[in-house]
Formats: C-alpha cells, structure tokens, sequence
C-alpha cells in the first residue's frame, strides 16, 4: 500500500494525512473546515481578479434592448 499524502491543515497547519483518519481532509477537522468557510463568506479570501460578470455579462447587463 502506497504512503498516503501528508500536508498542513489550510486553516491551523496542523499535520493531515490523506486517508480515512482524516474525513474533513484537507483540513484536519469540522472546526477548520467551518473556520475556513467563514473566511470565503465573509470575503476575507478571494480569488485574484475582476468578478465574472464584470468579464463576460457586463455587455449583456448594459445592451438595450
């Protein structure tokens, strides 16, 4: 059987190894992964770059029609 894959918890950087003992993978628990869900919601992470409606629909959203 193959070594599973070790990384660091994205929330606390606790050790996780990629299998069965860590079902909240890649976090190590509920606790992280909630943690880490908050974080999006409330906007403190994003994703480099211009929304996607500004991108594509911003011709849709200004066109008369």
């Amino acid at each position: 059987m193959a070594k599973p894959i070790e990384l660091a918890c994205p929330n606390c950087k606790a050790k996780v190894l990629w299998n069965e003992d860590f079902p909240q993978r890649p976090f190590c628990s509920s606790r992280c992964k909630l943690i880490d869900l908050g974080e999006w919601a409330s906007e403190n992470h994003k994703i480099p770059g211009s929304p996607v409606y500004e991108d594509i629909l911003s011709e849709d959203l200004n066109r008369e029609h």
